[in-house]
């Protein structure tokens, strides 16, 4: 599995990154690992619009779902074979966001290995791991734009990434909320109900992770290289701008029918 990462994955953005260094003018290794964080975002972007599109539609079927739920709320068993049931009619699978998700955490630990191997070497390409027709730049330079030292922890870029990706949360959070439906009656004549409602874990976990990520993104950030924020940022930014799009450009599939 390691040689299979190493070989499909790390070397493909290492050798991306220092073919990007030799390329851009000036050298700039921070413009490098910004370049190279566009051209991944851009190669997920149909992944990326599928995990949206599933978020949305699983925000869509909520309602049904929790009708579900109160309506075998004495019945595990049969409240599970009812959801499974509800899944498969509407052709829903809601572990497809996970795909994404998990392509990017790979892709993370890839450009954190990518990074970290050259810092560690003295900001120096490693011959070993470049491609034949990759040219070996020798040295380095540790700086973007002249004046951030991508070697060091950068306190500024830590909470500059931190801050974004805390808007970037809410950004999704103030989406889901507005697609919220109302609450519905059963009847015109009759009250809303007053039952507790089955806890929304999703949510839950949303609004833990709001601050949770962040601050990971915070702490990370100052203890390694800055290297790495510079790509979380850039990365952060990109999924702002095309979320923006994305929740713009799909339209709010019809809702579902209250169970019956």
């Amino acid at each position: 599995m390691s040689a299979l990462f190493h070989s499909l994955v790390y070397q493909p953005i290492y050798n991306l990154l220092v073919f990007l260094y030799d390329f851009v003018p000036g050298g700039d290794f921070g413009i490098a690992i910004i370049l190279v964080t566009i051209l991944l975002k851009t190669a997920l972007f149909p992944l990326s619009q599928k995990q949206i599109e599933s978020q949305k539609k699983m925000q869509d079927i909520q309602p049904k779902l929790k009708d579900i739920q109160r309506k075998h709320k004495d019945n595990r068993e049969k409240q599970s074979r009812a959801i499974m049931e509800f899944y498969r009619e509407n052709k829903v699978n809601p572990l497809s966001g996970c795909l994404p998700i998990i392509i990017q955490l790979i892709i993370l630990i890839a450009i954190y290995r990518v990074l970290f191997n050259i810092s560690q070497a003295d900001f120096k390409a490693s011959s070993d791991v470049l491609y034949s027709f990759i040219k070996n730049p020798g040295d380095i330079g540790r700086f973007f734009l002249g004046i951030l030292d991508l070697s060091k922890p950068s306190i500024f870029l830590a909470v500059t990434t931190a801050l974004a990706q805390y808007y970037q949360m809410k950004m999704v959070m103030a989406n889901k909320e507005s697609e919220k439906p109302k609450t519905l009656k059963t009847k015109p004549d009759q009250k809303e109900s007053t039952s507790p409602a089955e806890p929304d874990f999703s949510e839950i976990m949303m609004k833990q992770m709001l601050y949770i990520g962040p601050a990971l993104t915070l702490f990370f950030g100052m203890t390694f290289p800055s290297g790495l924020a510079l790509y979380w940022l850039a990365s952060t930014l990109f999924m702002i701008a095309q979320q923006w799009y994305l929740l713009k450009k799909t339209p709010v599939s019809t809702r579902l029918p209250a169970a019956s």
